[in-house]
C-alpha cells in the first residue's frame, strides 16, 4: 500500500479529503478485523493507514484554520 504524501493531500478540496478520511478509517476497520481472524499477515499495513489518517486530520485541521483565520 502507498502511504499518502501531505504536499499531494493540501492540493485536495475539503469535501475530497472528509471522503477520504471516511474511506481510510473503514479500510482500517477492515484491516484490523480480517487480522484479528488471521485472513491478512501484514502487520505494517496497518501502521500505513494510521499514518494516513492523521496526515488526512492534519491537513482538514490547517484548512479549517486557515478558514477561520
Amino acid at each position: 500500500m502507498k502511504s499518502l504524501r501531505a504536499k499531494d493531500l493540501q492540493d485536495k478540496p475539503v469535501d475530497e479529503l472528509e471522503g477520504m478520511l471516511l474511506r481510510a478509517q473503514a479500510d482500517l476497520y477492515q484491516l484490523r478485523r480480517d487480522l484479528v481472524f488471521r485472513k491478512v499477515s501484514d502487520i505494517s499495513s496497518v501502521r500505513v493507514r494510521r499514518h494516513d489518517i492523521a496526515r488526512i486530520k492534519t491537513v482538514l485541521t490547517q484548512k479549517s484554520k486557515e478558514a477561520s483565520a
